[in-house]
Formats: C-alpha cells, structure tokens, sequence
C-alpha cells in the first residue's frame, strides 16, 4: 500500500477519524548559555528530530504521539533545546485493514497533530528569549515509506527457517 490511502474511500476514512483529545505529554526547555545566548552576534544553527509513536488503548482507539526535539547551537556550543511530546486520542473506523490504519495513524494523525505542536514550539522559543521558531511542513509520507522501507530491509535481512 502506499502511504495514502485510496482516492475512492481516502474523504470517508479521514471524515470518520475521531478526535478525542489532543495534549502535551512531555516538554522540556533548556537554555543552558542564559543570558549571554541572547545577545548572539550570529544566527544558531538548528537540527530537528521528529519521530512519530502509536499506543494501542483499546479496541481501535490509539494514542498517537508527536515527539520533535530541537537542538539550536553555535560553533559547536549548545543554545537551546527544546523537546516536545504532543499526543492525540484518536478513534478509528472498524473496518480498516492493518495497512489502512498504519497509514491513518502514522500519517494522517501526526497531520492533525503537527499545527498545534508547532504552535507550541513557536512560543516556548519566544518565551526562552529567541525569536519564534517557525518549523517548515513536515512531510508525514515520506516519513512513512522510510519506516516501511526500512521494516522491509529488515524483515529481508533475517533469515528464515526452512523448515524442509
């Protein structure tokens, strides 16, 4: 399956989804160079790390959860780092077949999840003392097929039993 879901039923998956609840899970700040990290001369650089994790409740209920961490540095010198988990309850249609949900969950979800935990690393930077952190759209599919890629890589490279 690709990481969409079929054009024919992709409006009636995504409209039966349901939202129970959205919230923070886990969050960290650290501003390590307080104070004199806010009179930088330079701009910082930032790499961001973004992983998306699934919890079955119950019966077709599942706790997604939205994990992105933010290391801001300077010539080899950590500003700050900022570390969210942001998490959603979502019911789920019965009728999905496993693939299907794999799509919803690890795809669809973390999209409706992905403006409010930006929102939110937006204004924890502001309140560290930088300027709002602005992250790009994340591409949610593409992170998907490399996760598949590479269970498929995985489940080709063990070796199985011959049972002759």
């Amino acid at each position: 399956m690709s990481s969409s879901i079929d054009s024919g039923q992709s409006k009636s998956i995504l409209d039966s989804i349901g939202v129970i609840a959205q919230y923070i899970k886990d969050i960290s700040f650290e501003n390590p160079k307080a104070p004199s990290a806010l009179f930088l001369q330079e701009a910082p650089t930032f790499k961001i790390s973004v992983d998306v994790r699934v919890q079955a409740i119950r019966e077709n209920t599942f706790e997604v959860i939205l994990s992105i961490q933010v290391k801001s540095s300077l010539k080899e010198e950590s500003i700050f780092i900022l570390e969210l988990e942001y998490a959603g309850l979502f019911d789920l249609p019965v009728n999905l077949s496993d693939a299907e949900k794999g799509v919803v969950l690890l795809v669809h979800c973390p999209q409706i999840l992905f403006p409010y935990a930006r929102r939110i690393i937006s204004s924890l930077s502001q309140d560290g003392g930088f300027p709002p952190l602005m992250i790009s759209h994340i591409n949610f599919s593409e992170l998907y097929a490399q996760r598949k890629q590479v269970e498929d890589d995985v489940a080709r490279a063990i070796p199985t039993e011959n049972t002759n």
